[in-house]
């Protein structure tokens, strides 16, 4: 048994995203935390350390308040922020003490409350300055030495889909809102997906224009909602039964990234570079290849991402992606299988929470237990996640052979 540095999720569980609004951050990351527990089969007097994700209403101490519900054991508490990569820090955090021997068991968890917050972003007034200028009403125009302009989200996206149409061409806005229409209809098989309802080509096209071309069925919704995830290494696992050894899922790869300096990125961050690092990284760490995934959950804040991501997970040729999402491939029973879970546009994106919970998407695949929308026979899978500021986490996952 010795020599095994493996780690090994052994318990996930996600909320439902949504409005929550007889439910606190506690009170929701207790849910997570608790049902993460009772699927792993373990309780928290196992847990060597505790990692709390949340960022947009941030408290110090969060993870101290949530021992507080779930059980004081004077381990170290870590309250972790990064961006929409806080979940997926918040895990990383727990696995890197395991790979240090400091313990055998982690938990990691990742709340947010968010329904009723608008546009993230989105700017209520211009910076009062001679070198910016309005944009509409969705925010600011950063200073022209920067790569891409605008400082918001939306906006953020939207010329980043923009300039790979640009670049490669066989995009407009159809397409884009194709992308949309693949991931409604995913979400109307997702019990936990904030909105579970198909949306045609027209009602996206005709909805209300965010930042072109992204309507706003096409961006990620802000919802409450909160995931966890306990974690064991690989030679604790061999000790537990063989129910607990056989739901186990390897997590092959564990990746953070930040921008490498380039020179023309020092406003705005590339958003592909550090995904495409984080990805070649990934696969080295796993051993496996991008042909070899049975499904993606990627950060499709919005449908310009999920495009660009396809290239930038290299799940398709340099320059390819739009004749990959044209052949069907991301399509639940396409040959990569992409966001089932109806990605952040329907399942919904409480910040903080969405690292782990795409994990517990692809997880649950793994597991066999994902109903509906299970992609038969699913062995391995990547979950990925960015945040601009800028971090983006890849984990790649494989199931079990016990």
């Amino acid at each position: 048994m010795s020599g095994d540095s493996s780690v090994w999720i052994l318990g996930i569980h996600m909320t439902k995203f949504g409005k929550h609004v007889d439910k606190d951050l506690v009170d929701l990351a207790s849910e997570a935390a608790l049902g993460a527990l009772a699927d792993a089969g373990v309780t928290m007097d196992r847990i060597g350390v505790l990692a709390s994700g949340n960022l947009m209403y941030a408290q110090a101490g969060l993870g101290q308040q949530l021992q507080k519900q779930i059980g004081q054991t004077g381990i170290p508490v870590y309250n972790v922020a990064n961006a929409c990569a806080t979940g997926a820090t918040a895990l990383r955090t727990a696995i890197m003490a395991i790979k240090a021997g400091e313990c055998d068991f982690g938990l990691a968890v990742g709340v947010e409350k968010l329904s009723g917050a608008g546009l993230l972003g989105v700017s209520a007034k211009p910076p009062q300055s001679e070198t910016w200028t309005r944009s509409g009403r969705f925010g600011a125009i950063e200073p022209l030495d920067g790569r891409v302009g605008t400082e918001t989200m939306p906006g953020v996206f939207a010329q980043i889909g923009l300039e790979y149409e640009h670049k490669y061409g066989g995009t407009d806005f159809e397409l884009f809102a194709r992308i949309s229409e693949k991931n409604h209809a995913h979400s109307t098989l997702n019990p936990l997906a904030a909105y579970q309802k198909r949306l045609s080509l027209e009602q996206i096209m005709g909805d209300v224009m965010i930042a072109y071309p992204n309507t706003r069925p096409m961006c990620s919704a802000n919802t409450d909602g909160a995931a966890a995830a306990v974690v064991v290494s690989g030679e604790r696992l061999r000790t537990l039964s063989l129910e607990q050894r056989r739901r186990a899922i390897k997590i092959s790869a564990s990746v953070l990234t930040t921008d490498p300096y380039e020179e023309a990125c020092q406003v705005l961050p590339n958003v592909n570079t550090l995904t495409r690092n984080a990805a070649r990284t990934a696969y080295e760490q796993a051993g496996v290849a991008p042909a070899d995934l049975d499904l993606v959950e990627l950060h499709d804040c919005f449908a310009t991402a999920e495009l660009v991501h396809y290239d930038n997970l290299m799940l398709c040729e340099p320059g390819n992606a739009v004749d990959f999402f044209r052949s069907g491939a991301t399509w639940r029973d396409g040959r990569t299988p992409v966001n089932v879970s109806g990605g952040l546009e329907s399942k919904g994106h409480p910040i903080a929470a969405t690292g782990i919970a795409n994990i517990w998407e692809v997880a649950t695949h793994l597991r066999g237990e994902a109903g509906q929308r299970q992609i038969d026979g699913a062995t391995v899978g990547l979950a990925h996640v960015i945040g601009l500021g800028s971090a983006c986490g890849v984990h790649i996952l494989e199931k079990s052979g016990v």
